[in-house]
């Protein structure tokens, strides 16, 4: 029983023995999957995206122009100009700037702080030499553009002033116009013609347009200088609220004017430009438009063809405006012509 035992074992044993060595076997006869090169496949190429264009750098020149008073006519006109600008010229954008008038405009062209500037013609020329209100100072880059049109020297008066001529200034209270502005150059000039001087006036108030016309409505001045074109806005509403008259600047007065200053010439203010106001003779100046010297010249050239190509916009802005014409563009210019604006007149067939 024994020996049976045992002989069981060893089977086993064996059973077990050569399962094992079959499984070994069995591992061995698994082959390994052979190593395949993969084919290189090349990467799509693909186009990197654009970069963001750049916003394009504006070729709109910015410019600035001094205007004179909201009150005045210097300001509508300036206004229609940039209108012109803003509609019809393409690398020109005009900013209109209140200021103090042709004095003060003058100033700032020559110090850069204004791109252009309308000015009377007698102050441009006087800022120009460095003489009058410029002595020492000479506004040696003013050139000038074009002219636009006369300016009288409208001297108004109350009703009941007894003011019938400039000589009957003395004794009374008058506003000379702004300090340093042409209305208050030419009331200093018509009251030296008279044989006056500020001495024989009771006072003399420097007052903007509308505080002059405040002044006169009220009563606190007998009369006011206004340097303005025909049918201004200023005056126009002070006939309306007050009796109001112009007061002749004529005969020997005139000629005096006319004589020792140049830029001076007879006008008529026709009846009822004012209302209810009758027709007066004066003395006028011109105003005109100046630039700085190192204004580039096609910009200069490009806003007058602008200009004169929409010049009835400016006919539309004010009733002078009616009075600004390429014919008349030169009348009076009293300061060397800038290169764009010889330009363009020469290619008008015209000369300075």
């Amino acid at each position: 029983m024994r020996r049976n035992n045992v002989f069981i074992i060893m089977l086993v044993a064996l059973f077990v023995i050569s399962l094992f060595a079959f499984s070994g076997c069995a591992e061995e006869a698994v082959p390994e999957e052979p190593e395949v090169d993969e084919p290189e496949v090349e990467e799509p190429e693909v186009d990197e995206p654009e970069e963001e264009p750049e916003e394009p750098v504006s070729d709109v020149t910015r410019v600035n122009m001094g205007a004179g008073w909201v009150t005045g006519v210097y300001y509508p006109l300036a206004g229609a100009m940039s209108r012109i600008a803003h509609t019809s010229i393409d690398n020109i954008s005009l900013t209109v700037e209140s200021s103090g008038a042709s004095v003060v405009n003058s100033r700032m062209i020559g110090s850069g702080d204004l791109d252009m500037a309308i000015a009377q013609n007698d102050v441009a020329y006087y800022a120009f030499l460095g003489e009058g209100a410029f002595e020492g100072e000479p506004v040696e880059n003013m050139r000038g553009m074009f002219v636009l049109y006369p300016e009288p020297v409208q001297l108004v008066a109350a009703a009941g002033s007894g003011i019938e001529s400039p000589e009957d200034l003395a004794g009374k209270r008058v506003a000379l116009g702004p300090l340093g502005s042409g209305a208050e150059v030419n009331a200093l000039q018509v009251i030296e013609a008279a044989g006056l001087s500020e001495d024989d006036l009771a006072s003399a108030e420097r007052l903007e347009a509308g505080e002059a016309a405040d002044f006169l409505r009220d009563g606190r001045v007998d009369a006011a200088f206004f340097t303005v074109g025909i049918g201004a806005s200023v005056i126009d509403e002070l006939s309306v609220m007050t009796d109001i008259y112009l007061v002749n600047i004529v005969g020997d007065i005139a000629q005096s004017l006319m004589d020792t200053y140049p830029f001076y010439a007879s006008v008529t203010i026709p009846a009822d430009t004012y209302d209810g106001v009758p027709e007066a003779e004066t003395i006028a100046v011109l105003s005109m438009i100046v630039t700085r010297e190192d204004m580039d010249a096609d910009i200069v050239y490009g806003f007058m063809r602008g200009i004169f190509d929409n010049i009835d916009v400016i006919h539309g802005a004010h009733d002078v405006g009616r009075l600004v014409t390429l014919d008349t563009a030169l009348d009076g210019m009293s300061v060397p012509l800038h290169p764009g604006a010889e330009r363009f007149f020469d290619e008008e067939g015209m000369s300075y």
